[in-house]
């Protein structure tokens, strides 16, 4: 009589397996909320670059007209020549308006409230203040400063 000799079936164990599943979990929850903080500045450098180059735009728009575009005209005056006016020589900028990172139009008004006018993007939550994620970008304040108080 031969005794067979069984030999395991290649394959991992539901043991192993869960082994596995926990030490993914485990690295996830390690690097997925410093992965989304990355993000979110990323996002607040994007808005405050693009409110930089938005400024250099209106500068270009007032040599050549003697002032900003007003609020009703808005920042559509930095690619399309507003009615009235003297001087135009755009578009000043290269592409059309962009949204801000999170999707919103900015916010321009001239005269402004904190200098010749104020650009503003309200931040992910879309609401005046906020920190984090949901600080507003402004054309009159350095983020990279409020970040570090």
């Amino acid at each position: 009589m031969k005794k067979k000799i069984r030999r395991r079936e290649g394959g991992f164990t539901f043991f192993e397996i869960l082994v596995v599943v926990m030490i993914i979990g485990l690295l996830a929850a390690l690097v997925v909320p410093k992965f989304w903080k990355k993000i979110s500045g990323a996002k607040q450098t994007a808005a405050k670059m693009q409110i930089e180059q938005f400024g250099t735009a209106l500068d270009g728009f007032r040599l050549d007209t003697g002032r900003y575009p007003t609020t009703d005209e808005g920042l559509k005056a930095l690619r399309e020549a507003p009615s009235g006016v003297n001087g135009w020589q755009g578009p000043y900028l290269p592409k059309e308006l962009p949204n801000d990172p999170w999707g919103r139009t900015y916010v321009y008004k001239c005269p402004g409230d904190h200098g010749d006018y104020d650009l503003i993007s309200y931040g992910a939550d879309g609401v005046e203040g906020g920190d984090g994620e949901n600080q507003d970008v402004v054309s009159w304040k350095d983020i990279s400063k409020d970040a570090a108080k």
